[in-house]
């Protein structure tokens, strides 16, 4: 569970908050009509819709959905008012140990165990309320809507087991998930959407088609990436190095681990540690601790605090690529200095919060670091910010907004001085607003070393993702003492910008899957073409064909099974396959092919090589 709202952010609901909030307790109603056993825990609202968790003899299933459906719609039609009344603690605790808070009635001898609960949790001198609705009367700060009649356009979601307050040792609840909106439209939208996406899961889609697999075997939240998929990633690399090479980046390759000390002086470790895989001892200090019977909390204790040393899988490639920057002397003259790689790290994610490639433990960022002067800092900025504008239109994402993430003066989380953040930020606005997009400032949303824009797109079906990133931190180069000679012949603290066009290559792809619905662009596809041959009289003919092809860069496959061509056109058309070539006889005599496109129910027949010439223009101009 989060941590606990204040009475004025709960009263601050929007009206869309209210209805669902409200909606929580007309299926707390239903459920007890049904059954009355219930006890009820909490039940807020989310950005999705709502949900109660609760504890009963029976389980839900899906089964249930409808039948909890219709009650909720009977107490809606009803049309309940929703009565709010301040009560005190003696008189809350007096409810709850009747069973009356959370049921319909008293429960004689069924005490209402979690209201009594969150009861003693309500700091001292806090208001007290409950909100009763029909015969329903719960524990609640509201707020509300008028009447129960406003929460008629419900749909029951999910079911899922949750734990009281998050916490394992307090025992094992249920968790039903519902939504609700404010008109029936709405909620037909909502749930037209969701099938949408429903269909184009990457989780589905990417098993489908053959593009990545995770075994538990490997690990939760490592993903192996199958051939096909392969040549995804691949694609998206060769893009990206190719614009990294017009701008001057030199590509770099950095081990996948590294000493404790080199992430204490980033801030890295201990700072963020619960978001990262343990740190790994050196075997004679393993050897040396196990000998003295030591315990698990001396090892973790002295790698905390620096007595044993240690190496840690990376979260990040910034402490690396510093000690690239680091390794040769530099002049003004050679600033500004652009490291980039394809560089795997480490996050460790709970495993409840992991999901296919887009929330993963092992993930590879089209990562750069660029090392400038303060005065160079706004034009690479500008340059970051152009690149991730390139990524964004070639693959035909043009909805999208920009968030301008700064710190928050009253937080003690970020490192370095007020003055380079202030620089920072100054520099970052600028870039933006020369970017002529619209932008939002997100105060205490910067990381912990400096301010960044962030690329919040928004996919077909009106999901958002945070993809690119730009960052300007002033602090890592003076917490790892960098330096160039400036004009003046002085020693000077170079300014370090992060960027990131893809962010992770895993969570991109993932993305990608489900905005082409799987049916990549053809520059894209990992398989480009299939050639159907109509008999084996033509295999000869299609397999040299094949390997013209292949020989332009062409991804080609041929189809040698011995399938009628229509079962061949239905297969490469479920493999989402961009082109497909039935050749026969004809078009063998000919020196023609017969083209079908992917979401074509046409053939086309054309000379060969104007086919050819046609397919390498579209995948060398990245047509979508």
């Amino acid at each position: 569970m989060s941590d606990r709202k204040t009475l004025e952010e709960r009263h601050q609901m929007t009206d869309l908050e209210r209805v669902r909030h409200s909606a929580a307790h007309v299926m707390a109603t239903a459920i007890l009509r049904i059954w009355p056993d219930a006890q009820f825990a909490y039940g807020p609202p989310i950005e999705s819709g709502f949900y109660y968790d609760f504890e009963m003899k029976h389980r839900i299933t899906p089964d249930d959905f409808e039948k909890i459906e219709l009650e909720m719609k009977k107490i809606a039609k009803e049309n309940q008012r929703f009565d709010r009344k301040a009560i005190s603690r003696d008189e809350a605790r007096a409810m709850a140990e009747s069973g009356r808070l959370g049921g319909l009635s008293e429960r004689p001898g069924n005490p209402s165990r979690f209201k009594l609960d969150l009861i003693d949790r309500i700091p001292e001198g806090e208001e007290i309320s409950c909100y009763q609705n029909g015969d329903f009367i719960d524990l609640c700060a509201g707020p509300h809507v008028g009447y129960t009649a406003k929460c008629k356009n419900v749909k029951i979601m999910s079911v899922s087991s949750s734990f009281y307050l998050g916490d394992e040792s307090k025992g094992q609840l249920q968790r039903l998930y519902g939504t609700a909106f404010e008109n029936k439209e709405l909620l037909e939208d909502h749930l037209s959407r969701l099938e949408e996406a429903k269909k184009r899961d990457h989780r589905r889609l990417g098993r489908e088609l053959g593009l990545f697999h995770i075994d538990e075997a490997v690990g939760q939240g490592l993903v192996l990436w199958k051939p096909k998929g392969a040549l995804v990633r691949r694609a998206l690399q060769e893009f990206i190095t190719r614009e990294l090479d017009k701008q001057g980046y030199s590509q770099v390759f950095t081990p996948h681990i590294g000493k404790l000390d080199l992430y204490r002086t980033s801030g890295h470790f201990p700072y963020y540690q619960d978001s990262q895989f343990p740190a790994i001892p050196e075997r004679d200090t393993l050897e040396k601790l196990a000998d003295e019977d030591a315990t698990c909390a001396t090892l973790l204790n002295g790698l905390e605090q620096g007595t044993y040393e240690g190496y840690l899988l990376k979260p990040m490639n910034c402490p690396h690529h510093i000690k690239i920057y680091d390794s040769d002397p530099h002049s003004y003259r050679d600033l500004p200095v652009r490291l980039a790689e394809f560089g795997t790290v480490y996050r460790w994610e709970q495993s409840g919060e992991l999901g296919g490639m887009t929330r993963v433990r092992g993930f590879t960022q089209d990562d750069a670091h660029i090392f400038c002067t303060p005065d160079q800092v706004a034009g690479e900025v500008e340059g970051c910010l152009d690149l991730v504008k390139k990524v964004l239109s070639t693959l035909g994402m043009s909805d999208y907004r920009v968030r301008l993430s700064l710190r928050d003066p009253e937080s003690d989380k970020y490192v370095g001085s007020p003055e380079n953040w202030d620089k920072a930020e100054a520099a970052l606005r600028h870039a933006v607003i020369h970017l002529g997009v619209n932008y939002s400032e997100e105060p205490g949303e910067a990381a912990f070393y400096g301010p960044k824009i962030d690329f919040v797109v928004r996919d077909v079906i009106g999901r958002e993702w945070q993809l690119g990133t730009v960052q300007v931190d002033y602090n890592l180069p003076v917490r790892f003492k960098l330096s160039y000679i400036g004009a003046d012949n002085q020693a000077h603290v170079p300014v370090m910008i992060h960027r990131a066009p893809f962010g992770s290559l895993e969570r991109f792809t993932g993305l990608l899957i489900e905005h082409f619905e799987g049916k990549f662009p053809t520059w894209l596809a990992p398989e480009q073409l299939r050639i159907l041959p109509i008999s084996e009289k033509t295999l000869d003919e299609a397999n040299a064909y094949a390997t013209e092809l292949a020989d332009l860069g062409i991804r080609v496959t041929v189809d040698r099974s011995s399938e009628k061509v229509g079962a061949k056109i239905r297969n490469a058309r479920l493999e989402r396959i961009p082109y497909m070539i039935v050749l026969g006889a004809k078009e063998v005599e000919e020196g023609t092919v017969s083209v079908r496109k992917r979401d074509s129910e046409t053939l086309e027949t054309k000379p060969a090589g104007e086919f050819t010439a046609e397919l390498l223009q579209e995948i060398s101009t990245r047509s979508l």
